[in-house]
């Protein structure tokens, strides 16, 4: 995807939690300590790399575009959205992998990776792709805890913890590679029960976070499933191009996200939560391309003129 689209995409993101973070660290460079992130291929910068499992990004054409033009396990040609927010928070390097072996010392004081590709909210969806389920990345979050105590000292370590921006991306594959393959759960629960499930696990999750210390949580919403390439070439043998159903699910599943999420930052004080809603910024650039292109030309055309 080009970079603009991208940005567009995740730079709300950005001045969200610009707003929220207002009081943190003036002498800092960057707007928040550190960024930890949680959830599936979206967002996984490596961690499958070091895992028995088929969901692997550690061969060409992955990387092509990123700086070394190598495979780094980013299931992306170049940047992942997560590395872009990373820039424009500041950083200029990246929170590593937590199985990789840069995981480890002064590295972790700018947080760290727990993202798994086939993972999600659904733990024995997870298992079954040999994925970190999000109970271990949270166990692995505890570790990491430790480890960073022991790096920046008890007072420092707990600063970052509760300063820190905490993204979580999840559900995209409890659909596609859980509930609409899966003849015994589809039959069993309709789309929008099999979303009520999930929404529950996303609340135990942030209920767990919070209480291990975050205060400042993002989480992203479904993005359109029709078109995604999972879905047309599993299921769309039935129809013409993309899978119109799919997005009905999705977006009942973010209304319920949503509401989650409001009702969690009004039970926890303290606590911080924006829905990162994709679904609209990702639908129109599948659906109305013309209009997007359009609308780079004119900036292109007003960053020219500046």
């Amino acid at each position: 995807m080009d970079g603009y689209y991208s940005r567009r995409v995740i730079m709300f993101v950005v001045f969200a939690f610009a707003a929220i973070n207002r009081g943190y660290g003036q002498e800092s460079t960057t707007l928040v300590p550190a960024i930890i992130t949680f959830g599936d291929s979206v967002v996984d910068v490596g961690n499958n790399d070091y895992l028995p499992t088929i969901f692997k990004a550690n061969y060409p054409p992955y990387g092509r575009d990123f700086a070394n033009k190598k495979p780094t396990g980013r299931f992306c040609n170049g940047k992942l959205a997560i590395d872009i927010t990373a820039e424009t928070l500041g950083f200029t390097t990246y929170p590593p992998a937590y199985l990789s072996p840069e995981a480890s010392g002064k590295n972790l004081l700018i947080g760290a990776n727990f993202a798994s590709a086939g993972s999600g909210y659904d733990d024995k969806a997870s298992m079954v792709n040999h994925a970190i389920t999000l109970t271990q990345q949270l166990e692995y979050f505890k570790e990491y805890q430790a480890k960073l105590a022991k790096v920046a000292g008890s007072t420092k370590s707990a600063s970052i913890i509760k300063d820190a921006l905490y993204v979580l991306s999840a559900g995209s594959s409890d659909f596609l590679q859980n509930y609409y393959v899966n003849p015994l759960l589809n039959h069993a629960y309709t789309p929008d029960q099999y979303g009520s499930f999930l929404i529950d696990t996303f609340t135990n999750f942030v209920k767990n976070l919070y209480g291990l210390g975050a205060r400042k949580i993002g989480v992203t919403s479904l993005p359109p499933l029709d078109c995604v390439p999972l879905a047309r070439t599993l299921f769309s043998y039935h129809e013409k191009g993309c899978i119109s159903r799919f997005n009905t699910d999705a977006q009942q599943f973010n209304k319920k996200l949503n509401a989650a999420a409001a009702n969690l930052q009004k039970q926890h004080p303290g606590l911080k939560i924006v829905v990162f809603d994709i679904f609209k910024a990702l639908y129109d650039i599948v659906n109305f391309p013309l209009t997007m292109v359009l609308l780079k030309q004119q900036k292109d055309v007003v960053e020219r003129e500046q």
